[in-house]
């Protein structure tokens, strides 16, 4: 009987953590950075546009997925729409003379990101015979018609580079802004290292307002719907904006049930599709409950007709 006793526990302690977290609404935040509609760190949460595109670890640190790789987010704006996003890879002031491989930073072009131009690419020790490294002033004056190819080498960031004024000393420096992923692979190709500084607005007066710092700004759009304003109108019920994980359809998450308008709307319908990540506590309960029946009946059938070996499959407890 111990044994018996032991396995139903089991299960009913599966299902119930199971349903519990089913039950959880989508999360507003990962560490510190706030989650806020396009984006959603659950399946099913924010806008289907953005799926997928931000993982928050279990030690609370977001991050951004690429094409090229993930990348640690440092913070969100949603008031001016745009990710900081840094790269492990690129180069810092630590790193001084010593370059180290690095990846071209890329984004996939089907989503509703772009490279912000608030960003400056700076390119070290790149090699003379194979990239245009000239001031950039002198150089489109001369040649305007080759002035977008060339790297400038009298950037204000390499002559100033932020917290590290003479972390390069005795290596040659240039800004260059990639238009397309390949241009960027060819200019490491011939280049010994970048990185990424981007211009955070601080709050103050112009022409003090601009402060350069290291890391990339990605910016995005915000779809606005007439559905998702309805279904956050405090007035209508406050829900979340979210989709069917299967159909990508919208949904408003609301505390007891998920709806195609708003919360209030109680001539609507619940919204039962399957593979929607918002649970509510209605349906945790049903579902609770038909786990709970459906163990009951196994472990009544594991009595009858086999030997219990909790947690062991064998041919005669496998269940698929």
């Amino acid at each position: 009987m111990g044994s018996y006793s032991f396995c139903f526990t089991s299960i009913l302690l599966t299902l119930i953590f199971t349903s519990l977290a089913e039950a959880s609404l989508c999360r507003t935040s990962c560490g510190t950075i706030t989650i806020r509609y396009p984006f959603g760190i659950d399946d099913g949460c924010g806008s289907p546009y953005y799926r997928h595109i931000l993982a928050c670890s279990n030690s609370g640190n977001l991050e951004l997925r690429t094409p090229s790789g993930r990348y640690p987010v440092r913070s969100i704006s949603y008031s001016d729409p745009h990710i900081v996003v840094t790269d492990p890879f690129m180069w810092n002031c630590r790193d001084g003379n010593d370059f180290r491989a690095t990846r071209p930073f890329s984004l996939d072009t089907s989503t509703h990101f772009t490279l912000s131009s608030q960003n400056d690419y700076l390119f070290f020790n790149c090699s003379e015979e194979n990239v245009i490294v000239q001031p950039k002033p002198i150089f489109c004056e001369r040649f305007p018609d080759r002035c977008d190819s060339s790297c400038d080498s009298s950037s204000y960031l390499c002559r100033h580079l932020p917290e590290c004024a003479s972390a390069m000393d005795g290596s040659s420096c240039c800004s260059y802004f990639p238009k397309a992923t390949e241009s960027l692979r060819l200019m490491l190709k011939y280049c010994s290292s970048y990185t990424s500084v981007y211009w955070r607005n601080n709050g103050q007066n112009s022409p003090y307002d601009q402060v350069p710092e290291y890391g990339i700004r990605v910016d995005f759009d915000i779809p606005v719907t007439t559905h998702c304003l309805q279904c956050q109108d405090m007035t209508k019920g406050g829900g979340t904006c979210g989709f069917d994980t299967q159909t990508q359809s919208f949904l408003c998450l609301c505390g007891d049930r998920n709806v195609t308008s708003y919360c209030k709307d109680h001539e609507v319908p619940k919204h039962e599709r399957a593979g929607v990540i918002a649970g509510t506590v209605t349906a945790v309960s049903a579902a609770t409950a038909v786990g709970i029946g459906a163990g009951i009946w196994y472990v009544k059938k594991l009595r009858a007709t086999a030997p219990v070996t909790c947690g062991v499959q064998s041919n005669e407890n496998r269940l698929f």
